[in-house]
């Protein structure tokens, strides 16, 4: 069971790495190269065996040819005789012109030579250690003088033997080769993917918020070591900078959102002790109000860069979805009220995910403020959960002029405002605090056309059962 767990673990993973499939390319063309130059081996080798048989043919046939001339038909055939008594590689057969053997080795005329002068391969039986068994020649008849034939031929059956052994191992050479390149591969890459699984671990936990992690050096000095030594220098670089970043942040918190907050209480203080009437109580009133997008601007940058710090991973916790969206929702239902805008919510059941209620109550509170402030008088504004395979999507959706598709993705930076909402209150951040908030949470965010208006959804992954 172990075993087979370990396989389902490696197998799907293994096949998927580069490292098996680089080996796996090499091995096919490795493959591939060593049967094509082991077949032209074979093949220039077996041209210049059968050169050399016909040459030997050649030089027979000239030889008994003489032979012929001077002795004659008796000293040709003595000549024959002689020859065929040596067990070699000679084959000889001397017929009239009525095809009856004369002279040779060879028990009768082949078959498949009927044509003179031509070199033919042809198979033929012969005596070997009293058993008759059939095997393969080369050779050439030609005509003599007076219509008597001759066939000088060489037994070619240790190289037939030697074709068909090649034909039988090449398959299989090639199929071991493929196999134990297949398992060398296998190991390669699962070696590579044990390394790369650390380093992606590592680098889940360093998002996860914890930057004091470090990827494991095994000491074996070779690129994974180098990487990782690179990778651990980056984050100790980084992690310095995040702490100064949060050291930064907590600074302008305690040194600028005091005196700000002091400057309008100043403020209203001195709005209390004028005159309800007059050019003052209105530059106060506007000084207040700038006082307080100041304060806003100042909060929402502040609330952003916690997101995107990652400074509160650590009160992630079971939330559920469904008694936030009442509690946001029931919070900015007088507002929708008085613009004349229907605020309407549909949660079913209880939806939990893992996340900060706080950073996702101010996310989902700035898409309901937005969408109501974007609504012309009578619209609908609509938020709605909806559970998926992978978790659930929080949706707000209205019936404003929406968003152009080509600038959804700008609209997410900072400071960023359309045109059409440059005479509006607002400081350019509500949407980049949900980005920062969807980044921090792992969730997809998404703005499409709720034809008419516009529809952002957050997706956030299921919370995990506890204790599993």
């Amino acid at each position: 069971m172990l075993r087979d767990k370990l396989l389902g673990h490696w197998a799907p993973g293994i096949l998927r790495t580069q490292a098996f499939r680089i080996v796996l390319v090499y091995v096919f063309l490795f493959a591939v190269s060593a049967t094509v130059l082991v077949g032209f081996t074979y093949w220039n080798t077996e041209r210049a065996l059968d050169a050399q048989t016909d040459a030997i043919i050649e030089a027979e046939i000239t030889g008994l040819a003489e032979q012929y001339q001077r002795l004659g038909l008796m000293g040709l055939m003595d000549s024959i005789k002689n020859r065929s008594e040596h067990e070699g590689q000679g084959l000889y057969l001397l017929a009239d012109n009525e095809g009856r053997t004369l002279a040779g080795n060879l028990i009768g005329w082949p078959p498949s030579v009927t044509q003179a002068g031509v070199i033919s391969e042809f198979k033929y039986d012969r005596q070997v250690q009293n058993q008759l068994v059939t095997r393969r020649a080369r050779g050439k008849a030609f005509l003599l003088v007076g219509g008597f034939q001759l066939l000088v031929a060489r037994d070619v059956d240790e190289r037939e033997m030697t074709r068909r052994l090649f034909t039988t191992t090449l398959p299989w050479s090639v199929g071991l080769m493929l196999l134990f390149g297949l398992l060398g591969g296998a190991l390669i890459s699962r070696n590579m993917l044990r390394r790369l699984d650390t380093i992606n671990r590592t680098s889940a936990q360093i998002v996860a918020g914890d930057f004091s992690r470090r990827v494991p050096v095994t000491g074996a000095h070779d690129e994974f070591d180098v990487l990782a030594e690179n990778l651990n220098r980056m984050l100790e670089r980084i992690e310095r900078l995040m702490k100064g970043m949060r050291e930064v942040a907590d600074s302008v918190a305690h040194d600028l959102r005091t005196p700000l907050n002091r400057l309008r209480n100043r403020l209203e203080d001195a709005q209390r002790r004028m005159a309800s009437q007059g050019p003052q109580v209105e530059d106060i009133e506007a000084a207040i109000a700038e006082t307080d997008n100041l304060i806003a601007t100042f909060n929402a940058l502040l609330l952003i860069a916690e997101a995107d710090a990652g400074t509160a991973r650590g009160t992630m916790a079971p939330l559920d979805l469904t008694q936030l969206v009442g509690d946001v929702t029931e919070l900015y239902a007088p507002v929708a009220e008085e613009k004349g805008v229907t605020l309407a919510a549909s949660p079913s059941g209880v939806v939990t995910i893992e996340g900060n209620r706080s950073l996702i109550s101010q996310a989902l509170a700035n898409l309901i403020d937005n969408a109501i402030k974007y609504t012309p008088q009578g619209g609908r504004v609509s938020v709605t959960l909806a559970e998926t395979p992978a978790g659930v999507d929080l949706s707000v959706a209205d019936s404003g002029p929406g968003i152009p598709e080509a600038e959804r993705a700008r609209v997410l930076e900072r400071f960023v405002r359309l045109e059409s909402s440059r005479n509006s209150p607002g400081t350019g951040l509500g949407l980049s605090l949900v980005a920062a908030v969807a980044r921090m949470h792992a969730a997809r965010l998404a703005l499409s056309d709720n034809a008419p208006g516009l529809k952002v959804t957050l997706s956030f992954l299921r919370a995990p059962l506890r204790g599993r």
